[in-house]
Protein backbone atom coordinates (compact mmCIF):
# COMPACT_ATOMS: atom_id res chain seq x y z
CA UNK A 1 0.00 0.00 0.00
CA UNK A 2 2.86 2.45 0.99
CA UNK A 3 4.08 1.53 -2.53
CA UNK A 4 0.89 2.42 -3.94
CA UNK A 5 0.92 5.37 -2.50
CA UNK A 6 4.27 6.59 -3.37
CA UNK A 7 3.84 5.75 -7.18
CA UNK A 8 0.52 8.00 -6.97
CA UNK A 9 2.39 10.66 -5.59
CA UNK A 10 5.24 10.34 -7.93
CA UNK A 11 2.96 10.10 -11.14
CA UNK A 12 1.01 13.16 -9.66
CA UNK A 13 4.19 15.16 -8.57
CA UNK A 14 6.09 14.76 -12.60
CA UNK A 15 2.78 15.95 -14.14
CA UNK A 16 2.54 19.18 -12.31
CA UNK A 17 6.52 19.39 -12.99
CA UNK A 18 5.53 18.59 -16.55
CA UNK A 19 2.95 21.19 -17.12
CA UNK A 20 4.35 24.03 -15.05
CA UNK A 21 7.37 23.71 -18.07
CA UNK A 22 4.83 23.45 -20.76
CA UNK A 23 3.23 26.73 -19.48
CA UNK A 24 6.22 28.49 -19.34
CA UNK A 25 6.71 27.76 -23.34
CA UNK A 26 2.71 28.36 -23.70
CA UNK A 27 2.81 32.40 -22.13
CA UNK A 28 6.03 33.22 -23.95
CA UNK A 29 5.04 31.91 -26.88
CA UNK A 30 1.91 33.80 -26.80
CA UNK A 31 3.75 37.20 -25.78
CA UNK A 32 5.30 37.08 -28.66
CA UNK A 33 2.53 36.42 -30.99
CA UNK A 34 2.41 32.75 -31.65
CA UNK A 35 -0.77 30.86 -31.49
CA UNK A 36 -1.64 28.47 -29.07
CA UNK A 37 -3.76 25.91 -30.21
CA UNK A 38 -3.90 23.07 -27.26
CA UNK A 39 -2.68 22.61 -23.85
CA UNK A 40 -2.64 19.31 -22.19
CA UNK A 41 -2.13 17.88 -19.45
CA UNK A 42 -1.31 14.01 -19.84
CA UNK A 43 -0.69 12.48 -23.21
CA UNK A 44 -2.72 11.62 -25.79
CA UNK A 45 -5.28 9.73 -26.29
CA UNK A 46 -7.72 12.17 -25.28
CA UNK A 47 -10.21 11.99 -22.55
CA UNK A 48 -11.40 15.40 -22.33
CA UNK A 49 -10.93 18.38 -24.15
CA UNK A 50 -12.70 22.05 -24.40
CA UNK A 51 -12.32 25.02 -27.24
CA UNK A 52 -12.47 27.78 -24.89
CA UNK A 53 -12.83 31.34 -26.85
CA UNK A 54 -10.74 33.39 -24.62
CA UNK A 55 -8.49 32.09 -21.96
CA UNK A 56 -5.35 33.65 -20.77
CA UNK A 57 -3.18 31.81 -23.06
CA UNK A 58 -5.30 33.35 -26.43
CA UNK A 59 -8.23 33.14 -28.19
CA UNK A 60 -9.92 29.46 -29.17
CA UNK A 61 -7.30 27.27 -27.17
CA UNK A 62 -7.86 23.65 -26.55
CA UNK A 63 -7.99 22.62 -23.39
CA UNK A 64 -7.86 18.91 -22.94
CA UNK A 65 -7.12 15.99 -20.27
CA UNK A 66 -5.51 12.95 -21.78
CA UNK A 67 -5.08 9.50 -20.48
CA UNK A 68 -1.39 8.88 -19.75
CA UNK A 69 -0.53 10.90 -17.20
CA UNK A 70 2.54 11.57 -17.20
CA UNK A 71 3.42 15.19 -17.74
CA UNK A 72 1.69 17.59 -20.37
CA UNK A 73 2.04 19.51 -23.68
CA UNK A 74 1.47 22.26 -25.19
CA UNK A 75 0.74 22.64 -29.21
CA UNK A 76 1.71 26.11 -31.10
CA UNK A 77 0.69 26.78 -34.64
CA UNK A 78 3.48 26.33 -37.16
CA UNK A 79 6.15 24.47 -34.70
CA UNK A 80 8.75 23.70 -37.98
CA UNK A 81 11.18 26.61 -38.22
CA UNK A 82 10.57 27.03 -41.44
CA UNK A 83 6.88 28.05 -40.80
CA UNK A 84 6.22 31.96 -42.09
CA UNK A 85 2.29 33.06 -41.15
CA UNK A 86 1.82 35.11 -39.02
CA UNK A 87 1.00 33.31 -35.75
CA UNK A 88 3.86 30.37 -36.12
CA UNK A 89 6.32 29.70 -33.99
CA UNK A 90 8.94 29.55 -37.04
CA UNK A 91 7.85 33.37 -37.71
CA UNK A 92 8.86 35.01 -34.82
CA UNK A 93 13.05 36.01 -34.94
CA UNK A 94 15.59 33.61 -33.41
CA UNK A 95 15.49 35.43 -29.88
CA UNK A 96 12.25 35.02 -29.39
CA UNK A 97 12.25 31.24 -30.14
CA UNK A 98 15.12 31.36 -27.95
CA UNK A 99 13.16 32.68 -25.15
CA UNK A 100 9.81 30.48 -25.88
CA UNK A 101 12.61 27.16 -25.89
CA UNK A 102 14.17 28.61 -22.63
CA UNK A 103 10.73 29.56 -21.06
CA UNK A 104 10.07 25.81 -19.78
CA UNK A 105 13.34 25.20 -18.52
CA UNK A 106 13.15 28.85 -16.59
CA UNK A 107 10.11 27.76 -15.01
CA UNK A 108 10.92 24.17 -13.65
CA UNK A 109 14.18 26.37 -12.16
CA UNK A 110 12.35 28.59 -10.76
CA UNK A 111 10.47 26.16 -9.27
CA UNK A 112 12.81 24.03 -7.43
CA UNK A 113 14.14 27.33 -5.91
CA UNK A 114 11.07 28.40 -4.56
CA UNK A 115 10.40 24.88 -3.28
CA UNK A 116 13.56 24.79 -1.15
CA UNK A 117 13.13 28.26 0.00
CA UNK A 118 9.53 26.92 1.59
CA UNK A 119 11.57 24.17 2.94
CA UNK A 120 14.53 26.14 4.62
CA UNK A 121 11.56 27.41 6.38
CA UNK A 122 10.79 23.86 7.68
CA UNK A 123 13.90 22.53 7.60
CA UNK A 124 15.65 21.90 4.29
CA UNK A 125 17.52 18.44 3.45
CA UNK A 126 21.39 18.39 3.58
CA UNK A 127 22.31 17.27 0.92
CA UNK A 128 25.63 18.99 -0.05
CA UNK A 129 28.53 18.75 2.29
CA UNK A 130 28.98 22.22 2.01
CA UNK A 131 25.32 23.59 1.54
CA UNK A 132 24.75 27.06 1.60
CA UNK A 133 23.55 28.95 5.09
CA UNK A 134 23.26 32.30 6.28
CA UNK A 135 25.50 32.37 9.11
CA UNK A 136 22.93 33.63 12.04
CA UNK A 137 20.37 32.75 10.45
CA UNK A 138 20.61 28.72 10.74
CA UNK A 139 19.39 26.30 13.27
CA UNK A 140 20.87 22.30 12.47
CA UNK A 141 17.94 20.27 13.24
CA UNK A 142 19.05 16.26 13.50
CA UNK A 143 16.70 13.67 12.66
CA UNK A 144 16.70 10.52 14.83
CA UNK A 145 19.15 8.17 13.93
CA UNK A 146 17.90 5.49 11.17
CA UNK A 147 19.38 1.98 10.55
CA UNK A 148 20.18 1.82 7.10
CA UNK A 149 21.27 -2.29 6.76
CA UNK A 150 20.55 -4.81 9.21
CA UNK A 151 23.01 -7.85 8.71
CA UNK A 152 21.89 -11.24 8.44
CA UNK A 153 21.91 -13.60 11.77
CA UNK A 154 23.05 -10.23 13.70
CA UNK A 155 22.02 -9.62 16.78
CA UNK A 156 19.92 -6.81 15.80
CA UNK A 157 18.60 -9.40 12.95
CA UNK A 158 17.58 -11.78 15.77
CA UNK A 159 15.92 -9.24 17.49
CA UNK A 160 13.49 -8.01 14.56
CA UNK A 161 15.45 -4.43 13.42
CA UNK A 162 14.63 -3.55 9.87
CA UNK A 163 16.06 -0.89 7.57
CA UNK A 164 14.11 2.40 8.00
CA UNK A 165 13.41 2.19 12.16
CA UNK A 166 15.07 4.90 13.89
CA UNK A 167 16.80 4.09 17.16
CA UNK A 168 15.80 6.20 20.06
CA UNK A 169 17.86 4.42 22.69
CA UNK A 170 20.31 1.52 23.34
CA UNK A 171 21.04 0.22 27.12
CA UNK A 172 19.28 3.16 28.63
CA UNK A 173 21.48 5.67 27.21
CA UNK A 174 19.34 7.98 24.75
CA UNK A 175 21.37 7.91 20.85
CA UNK A 176 21.69 11.35 19.37
CA UNK A 177 24.46 10.51 16.87
CA UNK A 178 25.34 7.54 14.27
CA UNK A 179 28.67 7.23 16.53
CA UNK A 180 26.66 6.64 19.19
CA UNK A 181 24.94 3.19 18.24
CA UNK A 182 28.50 2.10 17.66
CA UNK A 183 30.20 3.48 21.30
CA UNK A 184 27.60 1.88 23.28
CA UNK A 185 27.22 -1.13 21.66
CA UNK A 186 31.09 -2.02 21.84
CA UNK A 187 30.62 -0.28 25.55
CA UNK A 188 27.65 -2.83 26.41
CA UNK A 189 29.33 -6.01 24.32
CA UNK A 190 28.48 -9.50 25.46
CA UNK A 191 25.70 -8.34 27.39
CA UNK A 192 22.02 -8.14 26.78
CA UNK A 193 20.48 -4.77 26.50
CA UNK A 194 16.97 -2.75 25.86
CA UNK A 195 16.81 -0.87 22.36
CA UNK A 196 14.21 1.67 21.80
CA UNK A 197 13.17 2.32 18.29
CA UNK A 198 10.56 3.69 16.31
CA UNK A 199 8.57 1.97 13.25
CA UNK A 200 5.36 3.88 11.56
CA UNK A 201 4.64 6.24 14.08
CA UNK A 202 4.54 3.52 17.37
CA UNK A 203 7.72 3.17 19.59
CA UNK A 204 8.84 -0.33 20.46
CA UNK A 205 11.85 -2.15 22.84
CA UNK A 206 13.36 -5.41 22.47
CA UNK A 207 16.09 -7.05 24.43
CA UNK A 208 19.35 -7.85 21.93
CA UNK A 209 22.24 -9.86 22.39
CA UNK A 210 25.07 -7.93 21.79
CA UNK A 211 28.18 -9.96 20.20
CA UNK A 212 31.37 -10.19 22.58
CA UNK A 213 33.64 -10.04 19.69
CA UNK A 214 33.84 -8.08 16.60
CA UNK A 215 36.02 -10.22 14.41
CA UNK A 216 33.52 -10.20 11.37
CA UNK A 217 34.13 -5.97 11.57
CA UNK A 218 30.49 -5.88 11.29
CA UNK A 219 30.20 -4.17 14.58
CA UNK A 220 28.83 -5.28 17.72
CA UNK A 221 25.07 -4.86 17.17
CA UNK A 222 24.69 -5.93 13.39
CA UNK A 223 23.40 -2.24 11.68
CA UNK A 224 24.77 0.57 9.48
CA UNK A 225 22.99 3.64 10.28
CA UNK A 226 22.37 7.29 8.71
CA UNK A 227 21.37 10.51 10.51
CA UNK A 228 19.74 12.85 8.09
CA UNK A 229 20.10 16.91 9.03
CA UNK A 230 17.68 19.69 8.05
CA UNK A 231 18.86 23.38 7.85
CA UNK A 232 16.20 25.84 8.80
CA UNK A 233 16.29 29.60 8.73
CA UNK A 234 13.75 32.51 8.71
CA UNK A 235 14.15 35.81 7.04
CA UNK A 236 17.25 34.08 4.85
CA UNK A 237 14.95 30.74 3.53
CA UNK A 238 14.69 32.91 0.30
CA UNK A 239 18.52 33.48 -0.29
CA UNK A 240 18.92 29.69 1.23
CA UNK A 241 16.05 28.37 -1.76
CA UNK A 242 18.08 30.22 -4.09
CA UNK A 243 21.98 29.58 -3.17
CA UNK A 244 21.07 25.88 -2.55
CA UNK A 245 19.34 25.44 -6.09
CA UNK A 246 22.62 26.56 -8.04
CA UNK A 247 24.81 24.83 -5.84
CA UNK A 248 22.44 21.57 -7.02
CA UNK A 249 22.58 22.52 -10.73
CA UNK A 250 26.47 22.93 -10.23
CA UNK A 251 25.85 19.59 -9.05
CA UNK A 252 23.74 17.81 -11.25
CA UNK A 253 25.76 19.28 -14.17
CA UNK A 254 28.85 17.57 -12.71
CA UNK A 255 27.40 13.91 -12.12
CA UNK A 256 25.79 14.03 -15.80
CA UNK A 257 29.56 14.54 -16.73
CA UNK A 258 30.52 11.89 -14.55
CA UNK A 259 28.28 9.68 -15.49
CA UNK A 260 29.02 10.53 -19.48
CA UNK A 261 32.39 9.55 -18.26
CA UNK A 262 32.26 6.43 -17.01
CA UNK A 263 29.99 5.20 -19.90
CA UNK A 264 32.39 6.31 -22.51
CA UNK A 265 34.89 4.97 -20.65
CA UNK A 266 33.65 1.41 -19.78
CA UNK A 267 32.58 1.20 -23.49
CA UNK A 268 36.09 2.12 -24.89
CA UNK A 269 37.61 0.02 -22.35
CA UNK A 270 34.99 -3.00 -22.81
CA UNK A 271 36.04 -2.85 -26.78
CA UNK A 272 39.75 -3.96 -25.92
CA UNK A 273 41.07 -7.30 -25.48
CA UNK A 274 42.86 -7.19 -22.18
CA UNK A 275 40.72 -9.29 -19.70
CA UNK A 276 41.28 -6.61 -16.60
CA UNK A 277 40.76 -3.36 -18.69
CA UNK A 278 37.42 -5.25 -19.60
CA UNK A 279 36.87 -6.06 -16.20
CA UNK A 280 37.33 -2.18 -15.04
CA UNK A 281 34.97 -1.49 -17.97
CA UNK A 282 31.88 -3.49 -16.69
CA UNK A 283 32.74 -1.68 -13.01
CA UNK A 284 32.91 1.69 -14.62
CA UNK A 285 29.45 0.62 -16.72
CA UNK A 286 28.07 -0.42 -13.61
CA UNK A 287 28.63 2.07 -11.83
CA UNK A 288 27.01 4.51 -14.37
CA UNK A 289 24.21 2.22 -14.41
CA UNK A 290 23.62 2.93 -11.06
CA UNK A 291 24.10 6.68 -10.94
CA UNK A 292 20.73 6.61 -13.56
CA UNK A 293 16.84 5.88 -12.68
CA UNK A 294 14.01 5.99 -14.99
CA UNK A 295 10.42 5.74 -14.48
CA UNK A 296 10.54 2.69 -12.69
CA UNK A 297 13.43 3.75 -10.12
CA UNK A 298 11.45 7.43 -9.55
CA UNK A 299 8.30 5.70 -9.07
CA UNK A 300 8.82 2.65 -7.51
CA UNK A 301 11.57 3.37 -5.17
CA UNK A 302 12.01 7.16 -5.04
CA UNK A 303 8.33 8.32 -4.65
CA UNK A 304 7.22 5.38 -1.92
CA UNK A 305 11.21 5.86 -0.09
CA UNK A 306 10.31 9.67 0.30
CA UNK A 307 6.62 9.32 1.48
CA UNK A 308 7.60 7.12 4.15
CA UNK A 309 10.39 9.81 5.27
CA UNK A 310 7.41 12.52 5.07
CA UNK A 311 5.97 15.39 3.78
CA UNK A 312 8.87 17.62 3.57
CA UNK A 313 11.07 14.79 1.41
CA UNK A 314 8.55 14.61 -0.85
CA UNK A 315 8.65 18.37 -1.90
CA UNK A 316 12.45 17.73 -1.47
CA UNK A 317 12.36 14.93 -4.06
CA UNK A 318 9.64 17.36 -6.16
CA UNK A 319 12.56 20.14 -6.31
CA UNK A 320 15.42 17.59 -7.38
CA UNK A 321 12.92 16.49 -10.24
CA UNK A 322 12.08 19.74 -11.52
CA UNK A 323 15.52 20.95 -11.11
CA UNK A 324 16.83 17.68 -13.29
CA UNK A 325 14.09 18.43 -15.86
CA UNK A 326 15.60 22.29 -16.39
CA UNK A 327 19.27 20.63 -16.44
CA UNK A 328 18.14 18.31 -19.11
CA UNK A 329 16.22 20.54 -21.16
CA UNK A 330 19.40 22.65 -21.49
CA UNK A 331 21.15 20.30 -22.86
CA UNK A 332 21.60 19.95 -26.56
CA UNK A 333 19.77 16.54 -26.89
CA UNK A 334 17.87 16.12 -30.15
CA UNK A 335 13.97 16.35 -29.66
CA UNK A 336 14.56 18.44 -25.90
CA UNK A 337 14.54 21.79 -25.50
CA UNK A 338 17.94 22.54 -25.38
CA UNK A 339 18.51 20.13 -28.66
CA UNK A 340 16.05 22.07 -30.56
CA UNK A 341 17.44 25.46 -29.75
CA UNK A 342 21.29 23.71 -30.66
CA UNK A 343 19.45 22.88 -34.12
CA UNK A 344 17.94 25.98 -34.61
CA UNK A 345 20.71 27.93 -34.09
CA UNK A 346 23.18 25.29 -36.28
CA UNK A 347 21.39 26.34 -39.02
CA UNK A 348 21.30 29.83 -38.47
CA UNK A 349 25.24 30.42 -38.23
CA UNK A 350 25.36 28.07 -41.06
CA UNK A 351 22.78 30.58 -42.76
CA UNK A 352 21.42 27.66 -44.25
CA UNK A 353 16.70 27.81 -44.44
CA UNK A 354 15.68 24.70 -42.02
CA UNK A 355 13.20 22.45 -44.11
CA UNK A 356 10.52 20.90 -42.27
CA UNK A 357 11.83 17.32 -43.03
CA UNK A 358 15.26 17.90 -42.24
CA UNK A 359 13.84 19.06 -38.83
CA UNK A 360 11.76 16.34 -38.29
CA UNK A 361 14.22 13.94 -39.43
CA UNK A 362 16.92 15.52 -36.67
CA UNK A 363 14.04 15.14 -34.07
CA UNK A 364 12.14 12.42 -34.74
CA UNK A 365 15.53 10.37 -34.62
CA UNK A 366 16.70 12.19 -31.34
CA UNK A 367 13.41 11.66 -29.82
CA UNK A 368 13.97 7.54 -30.77
CA UNK A 369 17.12 7.35 -29.22
CA UNK A 370 15.95 9.17 -26.24
CA UNK A 371 13.15 6.47 -25.79
CA UNK A 372 15.43 3.50 -26.44
CA UNK A 373 17.54 5.09 -23.37
CA UNK A 374 14.34 5.58 -21.49
CA UNK A 375 13.45 1.72 -22.17
CA UNK A 376 17.22 0.54 -21.10
CA UNK A 377 16.79 2.43 -18.17
CA UNK A 378 13.44 0.94 -17.20
CA UNK A 379 14.83 -2.72 -17.93
CA UNK A 380 17.66 -1.49 -15.67
CA UNK A 381 15.13 -0.95 -12.86
CA UNK A 382 12.96 -3.68 -13.16
CA UNK A 383 16.57 -5.71 -12.24
CA UNK A 384 17.56 -3.89 -9.28
CA UNK A 385 13.89 -3.75 -7.88
CA UNK A 386 13.95 -7.72 -8.47
CA UNK A 387 17.55 -8.11 -6.28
Amino acid sequence: MDVLFGVMIGVIVLTVLVVIHELGHAIVARRHGVVVEEFGIGFPPRAWGKKIARSFLGRDVTYSINWLPLGGFVKLQGEHDAATKKGDYGAVTFWQKTQILLAGVAMNWLTAAVLLSILALFGLPKALPDQFVVAGDTTIVREPVQVTYVLADSPAAQAGIRPGDRVISLGGTPIQTTEAVKEIAQEQRGRKVPLEYRRDNQQYIVDVALNDTNQNQKGYLGVSSAQQERIKATWSAPIVGVMTTVQLTGATLDGIGALIGSGVQGIGARLTGDHSAQQAADDRLAQAGDGVAGPIGIFGQVFPSANKAGPLYVVFVAAIISLSLAVMNILPIPALDGGRWFVTAFYRVRRKQLNKETEEKIHGTGFMLLMLLVIIVTISDVGKLAK
